[in-house]
């Protein structure tokens, strides 16, 4: 039996080094900590020049011959947002980790970003509940820190002295008065996913 469909939907991929990479379909907590993500830096920079753009939006580097797509970024240059997506080096770019992705979100896009230039690189790991975060300081992406969400059944056997050392929220490098919450981010992300 035949379908008609009203539109098709496209495979998710990227280019890197003139090769078609397919990009998994994402699981429920990736879509929820990229639209976390996509959600605070909206609120934060309506009326403002810099701009989120959610998952999938494309991202064309090296002379617009490499296309990749973030799960989420930040662009404070009008002139580098076009019709297709971001021609150009993004100010921040969010990778959010599947079990396939880790190695190039760590290894070859991580060189890449740095490469361009991109100032802030975060790599935010669901199953964890952990964001790492990477500044770029002469021309390398730095990681700053870890900062790590513990599941309540973590906290419950702490000190006290280790309850006050636990870090919920960090500062974003791009905006003096945006400070993230760790909650904000891995709001109803289920646990080990």
């Amino acid at each position: 039996m035949e379908s008609n469909l009203a539109y098709q939907i496209e495979p998710a991929a990227e280019i890197v080094n003139g090769n078609f990479i397919m990009l998994a379909s994402p699981t429920s907590n990736h879509n929820r900590v990229s639209g976390n993500i996509y959600r605070v830096f909206s609120n934060y920079l309506q009326g403002k020049q810099c701009e989120p753009f959610p998952d999938r939006e494309a991202l064309y580097l090296e002379n617009d011959k490499e296309e990749y797509q973030p799960d989420g970024m930040i662009v404070c240059d009008p002139d580098k947002v076009k019709p297709d997506g971001v021609h150009g080096t993004p100010d921040l770019i969010v990778e959010v980790l599947s079990p396939s992705t880790g190695k190039n979100d760590r290894g070859h896009k991580k060189d890449i970003y740095e490469k361009h230039g991109v100032r802030e690189y975060w790599i935010v790991d669901p199953a964890n509940r952990a964001v790492e975060q990477y500044i770029l300081e002469n021309g390398r992406l730095i990681l700053r820190d870890i900062y790590q969400q513990y599941p309540d059944f973590i906290i419950q056997h702490m000190n006290e002295q280790e309850k006050a050392a636990l870090v919920t929220e960090f500062q974003c490098s791009l905006f003096d008065s945006l400070t993230i919450q760790l909650n904000d981010i891995f709001y109803r992300v289920t646990p080990g996913v």
